[in-house]
């Protein structure tokens, strides 16, 4: 990947200041990605991603939340050791990011992955959650 040069506000303009390139070989991959189809879903309690992720293994399988970002990453391997003789589509790797928001208790998240399809609980903060009080009466 390459870095971003700085940006910098002149005059009410925007610019950026470039830092020194890396040659172009470095920097891109011949690894091709899709982007997992995902339904989100909200309840009082979190949230649930749910990707379809056909093709890989759960071994393959990577998922991180680091500074409130949320990465999904699956790697395609080729099966067995046949020779291929013709092939009219290829599977890719999958490669997804979300921006979690700040409500998500990134130490209360659980995924499950079954026939190819992904699915993270991300819970919401306890402070956060809905409370019902209950009314003492004397």
């Amino acid at each position: 990947m390459s870095e971003r040069g700085n940006l910098n506000m002149t005059n009410d303009r925007l610019t950026t200041q470039e830092q020194t390139p890396a040659p172009r070989e470095e920097t891109r991959s011949d690894e091709r990605y899709i982007r997992p189809a995902v339904d989100i879903i909200e309840t009082a309690e979190g949230m649930t991603i749910l990707a379809d992720m056909p093709g890989i293994g759960k071994e393959d399988l990577e998922i991180g939340i680091d500074k409130g970002i949320l990465t999904i990453q699956g790697q395609v391997k080729p099966k067995g050791e046949a020779k291929e003789i013709y092939r009219e589509f290829e599977l890719h790797s999958y490669y997804r990011q979300f921006q979690l928001p700040e409500t998500i208790d990134p130490d209360k998240t659980r995924a499950e992955f079954v026939q190819g399809v992904l699915a993270l609980h991300l819970a919401k903060l306890e402070a956060l959650k809905p409370r019902k009080i209950e009314i003492q009466v004397q």
